[in-house]
């Protein structure tokens, strides 16, 4: 029988179908309810699922929930499932084996879930010979259904299993080259690497794409950098990362509880350390995105962002940027060529003294104009504040109470560091 033909019946009296759609109109009212009674089961019969985490029970009762609305809705419509219907089932398989759940416990789970839809199905039914003959007409195409589901989730738990835990670098390299791309394979391994890595289960998640070029050194350390790159993340897994050409290309999920400022830290500390073992790196880190679809453009962002880095490297992230920020940073000669001479003489010299004054400039900008505030921030008393204010008017010609004056010299004091 053809994948197609999965829900699809001999015809069957008018009267059989109405009560057909009756019960199963009641029973997919009712899916969270058997996924209730799924959870309850498994929890008692399948060892793997009794000591679970509750992020991971809630997962499995989603997807019991969603498995059955999916059956039961294709039996209403009298519409064909196809293994396109079900592709989040091979998604959740290949989070399944990425927890260690053992296979013949998450295949029983799916028995247990055929169980309980068909528990629903028989109390829905009633004792009326229509009722009867209508629910014994849905045996095949349930049992077909769950013969379709089972088959996905097993062959993408195998392919979670075979491809993910050796971490096939051909496989690696061919999902980064579709993820730049903007596109996230449908099935099969390079699926199963994606999950294993946790990226585009869910649309939600954000993402980030890093771009790091070694310095200086032979091609073998950029695979060095890729390996240290795998184990930069904050949502628990490996990152996928792998050698691209010159480059170093990493795009790491953030998962639920991590953000992005977290991993532009902790791709500073592992630059650092990198560093401390005679290793120069420059590292770009474009914003978070949530679809696979805005990974080329990130990607984009992480290389401008690379570019816009010292000859010794670093790491420009992005996320920590402010807008006025990244267009200071992206200013050419022209731009430092329309400073005021004046101002630009007068910070120069400042600098050459310590910088109290564009010091004080900051905070009274950081402080909203608040010329205590400031002064209490840099720890100063309110008069020495006030005659640095004075000090700067008479130097620059420029009013740091005016907002054009303030802006124009905080844009100096960044483009002449």
């Amino acid at each position: 029988m053809s994948a197609g033909s999965h829900l699809v019946t001999a015809p069957v009296p008018d009267s059989v179908q109405a009560e057909r759609a009756r019960i199963v109109g009641c029973a997919y009212a009712h899916a969270d309810a058997i996924a209730d009674d799924v959870m309850a089961t498994i929890r008692i019969e399948l060892p793997g699922y009794g000591t679970a985490d509750p992020g991971f029970l809630a997962d499995v009762h989603d997807q019991l929930a969603r498995l059955s609305r999916t059956g039961l809705g294709a039996l209403l419509e009298r519409k064909r499932v196809t293994p396109a219907d079900v592709t989040y089932a091979r998604q959740a398989a290949a989070r399944r084996a990425r927890s260690g759940l053992p296979l013949v416990d998450y295949i029983a789970a799916f028995r247990l879930g055929q169980r309980a839809i068909w528990k629903s199905l028989l109390a829905h039914a009633g004792d009326t010979e229509a009722g009867r003959e209508a629910v014994l007409s849905l045996a095949g195409p349930l049992a077909r259904y769950t013969d379709l589901i089972s088959a996905q989730a097993t062959d993408a738990y195998l392919e979670f299993q075979q491809y993910v835990a050796a971490e096939s670098g051909r496989d690696s390299q061919a999902l980064t080259d579709a993820l730049l791309e903007g596109a996230l394979p449908a099935s099969g391994p390079h699926l199963s690497v994606a999950t294993a890595h946790g990226l585009g289960a869910e649309r939600s998640t954000p993402m980030v794409v890093v771009v790091a070029v070694v310095l200086d050194g032979p091609a073998e350390t950029r695979q060095l950098v890729s390996a240290a790159a795998a184990r930069v993340g904050v949502n628990g897994l490996r990152t996928l990362a792998v050698v691209r050409g010159a480059e170093i290309v990493a795009i790491p999920a953030l998962g639920p509880d991590g953000s992005a400022e977290q991993l532009c830290e902790r791709w500073r500390d592992k630059r650092a350390e990198l560093a401390a073992e005679g290793i120069a790196l420059a590292v770009g880190v474009s914003t978070a995105v949530t679809d696979v679809a805005q990974i080329p453009r990130a990607y984009r962002q992480a290389q401008a962002a690379l570019a816009l880095l010292p000859e010794d490297g670093g790491v420009l992230a992005l996320p920590q940027l402010t807008p006025f920020r990244y267009l200071l940073l992206r200013a050419d000669d022209t731009t430092r060529q329309l400073v005021d001479p004046r101002v630009g003489a007068a910070l120069a010299d400042d600098r050459a003294r310590g910088g109290s004054l564009a010091e004080t400039i900051r905070a009274f900008a950081a402080a909203d104009m608040n010329l205590r505030e400031a002064a209490d921030t840099l720890q100063i008393h309110l008069n020495t504040a006030k005659y640095r204010l004075g000090r700067i008017q008479e130097l620059t010609g420029r009013n740091v109470r005016s907002v054009n004056d303030l802006v124009e010299l905080l844009v100096a004091i960044e483009l002449l560091l």
